[in-house]
């Protein structure tokens, strides 16, 4: 099978690709620098696209399945207006390229994933959140939103179309967890804010898993939280980091003082969404991780 990946170099796509090719299926890399991405395995290949259009490259989606993960990282930098917009359009831009190459292939592709997030659902409170709850109206909400609906055109062409609401992945060579390590790694680690806000998290073994079991389910269509079915609250979490690190946890991270370093950015780490996986635990999706701290000591030790 041929496999088409937007996004493919970044932390998610990159084990990906190698998961794929490892098992022999054919890997294209689409990124707007292809003579950049470097430790491809055999069987995976970078081909260029402007991240805008099908042009060059359209051809490759005919018969095959898409994965489509690109967009501006959201982590890096403060949110600007420039870098809302940057966050924004790289991701329904690509999205609509994405229906355009499937438009004109004269054999559709078989599946096409779409990425999102848990923060589809904006800032919650305890509740568990399902697949179909409404969206938030925050930024990331209206984002995600508009990320989501820009490929959903596919659906009317007879490409069946799963969307991933992914929460916070944890993985040993990148994302989010080494930046909160730090204070851990130097005796100064605790809950950020309150410490009562939720954090859907997800081992990076299970992300990969999830998005290969639902490129394989023939009836798995619409939104699916990639997320454990065990959140922890934030103070949770630091418990469990500092409890496999031997490092204490209890110095809490202000609120105002994050907002200060962070700006509207901050609120990725004060708000949360105790998002579930529900439907994909009803397909029978089993997690490898599905307990943080097995997941933690996986990752750390």
């Amino acid at each position: 099978m041929r496999v088409v990946i937007t996004g493919g170099s970044g932390l998610i796509g990159s084990h990906l690709t190698r998961s794929l090719a490892g098992d022999g299926h054919e890997v294209v890399v689409l990124s707007r620098r292809p003579e950049e991405v470097g430790g491809l395995p055999s069987g995976a290949r970078a081909q260029g696209w402007d991240g805008r259009t099908a042009a060059g490259w359209g051809h490759l989606v005919a018969g095959a399945a898409v994965v489509h993960l690109a967009g501006e990282s959201i982590a890096a930098g403060r949110w600007t207006e420039a870098k809302k917009r940057r966050i924004r359009t790289s991701r329904v831009d690509s999205s609509r390229a994405l229906v355009e190459a499937v438009e004109e292939a004269p054999e559709k592709p078989r599946v096409l994933l779409q990425a999102s997030a848990v923060g589809y659902y904006g800032p919650r409170g305890d509740e568990d959140v399902a697949e179909d709850e409404p969206p938030g109206s925050d930024f990331l909400g209206r984002t995600c939103v508009e990320w989501e609906e820009a490929s959903a055109a596919v659906e009317a062409l007879g490409v069946r179309r799963p969307v991933l609401r992914t929460g916070l992945v944890l993985a040993r060579d990148g994302g989010a967890l080494a930046k909160m390590l730090l204070p851990f790694r130097l005796f100064a680690g605790g809950p950020v804010g309150s410490g009562r806000q939720a954090m859907p998290w997800i081992h990076l073994a299970d992300e990969v898993g999830a998005i290969r079991f639902l490129l394989d389910h023939p009836t798995a269509t619409g939104p699916f939280n990639l997320a454990s079915p065990n959140p922890v609250t934030n103070r949770e979490f630091a418990r469990a980091v500092g409890r496999v690190l031997k490092r204490p946890s209890f110095l809490p991270a202000p609120a105002f003082a994050l907002r200060l370093a962070l700006g509207e950015m901050a609120d990725i780490l004060l708000a949360g969404q105790r998002a579930v996986p529900l439907r994909l635990a009803g397909l029978g999706f089993l997690f490898r991780f599905p307990t943080l701290e097995p997941a933690l000591r996986d990752l750390l030790q």
